[in-house]
């Protein structure tokens, strides 16, 4: 397969590229400015403590989340000028990338070493964590494979178990750094994907029957899963070991009650409540905000993983399958990393390092979040405006009399 690399860079319209000036989905957009906005408040507010002991200046972790925040915006709005049928083409090419990534990760001398774990390159003071891009990568290679392959999906065993032959060694890597709440919202998106790709309700049950076989094979594989999983169903049976991050945790949204304590004004966050601005980010927006304040969040959260699945459901009304599937993954994402990240914060879930999307402080969560953002909105706008097809070639008249936005 050749790649015409001008066609890639061919400036086409795009939702802030037309006749008619910004065509975005505002519901959408103002739903993660929103969350973007609450997340640079937040990280000010939770590493000022931190930031003052590493670097003598409270607003050192702010001032890096602010860059990581304009970068993002920037990855915004470069996947909105990409047309989807792009995206579409370089399907292959970015599974390779992904796994040549995971594999630089995990060699000595490349990846870097944080609290244990090889899961992120350094390019001098900043970091890059390569399975928030695998995973994006992922997703947009299964939702290619999903139109492709959609009959042999829907109707044989073998286009159903083709995918794994890619997923399984992808896990693999990403539990060689190790990163188990990544490997679990990938393989939770891909199933999703499959689902709604066709997968008939049989094979549907068992993937999930041999899916939670191999996450309880996986978590008593290894002495500090399990230690996590017995601890957090009673953490302060050892609140000073095992259970010490989940019972600050819970003290902090104890100490919120329902009101909060004031913006600024966490005292889990004085080195208490470790990674505090980064995986408890929300144990300190409910201890400073309250339980209106943390409900609100979560509101907003729902609505903005809602939103993208409406986007997919759009597309795929609009016949645009790629565009829809993309979509779908995206939200389930967003929804895996939602969920897990929430449910460890509240002690639900087994303690996991797993940023929030929009909110946690980290670069390349955030970077990606933003890039996943503005494929969503030009997912959109094509399937509004019917040119999301891969063959058609387009010109700033088409966009003459364009229908003004009805969603």
């Amino acid at each position: 397969m050749s790649i015409n690399f001008r066609n890639i860079i061919k400036p086409y319209p795009s939702p802030i590229i037309t006749g008619r000036g910004i065509d975005l989905d505002f519901p959408m957009l103002a739903g993660c400015l929103a969350l973007l906005g609450l997340g640079l408040v937040m990280i000010t507010s939770a590493s000022s403590e931190v930031a003052a002991v590493q670097s003598g200046n409270t607003l050192y972790m702010m001032i890096r989340h602010l860059v990581y925040l304009v970068l993002g915006l920037g990855a915004c709005i470069v996947t909105m000028m990409i047309p989807i049928a792009t995206w579409q083409r370089l399907g292959w090419l970015m599974l390779i990338g992904a796994f040549g990534l995971l594999i630089m990760v995990i060699l000595p001398g490349i990846g870097r070493e944080v609290n244990g774990s090889m899961r992120w390159i350094g390019f001098g003071a900043f970091n890059v964590q390569p399975s928030e891009i695998a995973k994006v990568f992922v997703v947009i290679y299964l939702a290619g494979y999903l139109v492709r392959r959609q009959k042999e999906v829907r109707e044989s065993w073998m286009g159903f178990f083709k995918p794994f032959i890619v997923l399984l060694p992808m896990a693999g890597l990403l539990l060689m750094e190790p990163d188990f709440g990544a490997t679990v919202v990938m393989m939770g998106a891909a199933a999703a994907m499959l689902f709604l790709g066709g997968v008939g309700l049989f094979r549907f049950t068992l993937m999930v029957v041999l899916a939670v076989a191999a996450v309880t094979i996986l978590v008593q594989a290894q002495p500090y899963r399990m230690a996590r999983l017995i601890t957090f169903t009673d953490p302060w049976s050892d609140q000073f070991g095992s259970g010490y991050q989940l019972t600050q945790a819970l003290i902090a949204f104890g100490r919120g009650e329902w009101l909060g304590v004031g913006l600024g004004n966490s005292v889990q966050k004085q080195f208490y409540l470790p990674e505090a601005h980064t995986d408890f980010v929300f144990s300190v927006l409910a201890e400073e905000l309250g339980v209106v304040g943390s409900l609100c969040t979560v509101a907003l959260f729902v609505f903005v993983c809602v939103r993208g699945m409406y986007i997919g459901l759009w597309a795929e009304k609009a016949k645009q399958y790629f565009a829809a599937y993309v979509a779908y993954g995206l939200s389930f994402l967003w929804i895996g990393q939602f969920l897990i990240n929430i449910g460890v914060n509240v002690g639900l879930l087994p303690t996991k390092g797993l940023t929030l999307p929009f909110l946690s402080y980290g670069g390349s969560s955030l970077v990606i979040c933003c890039a996943c953002l503005g494929l969503l909105l030009r997912i959109e706008w094509e399937s509004r405006t019917h040119l999301g097809s891969e063959e058609m070639e387009f010109s700033e008249s088409d966009f003459a009399e364009e229908p003004s936005h009805g969603r």
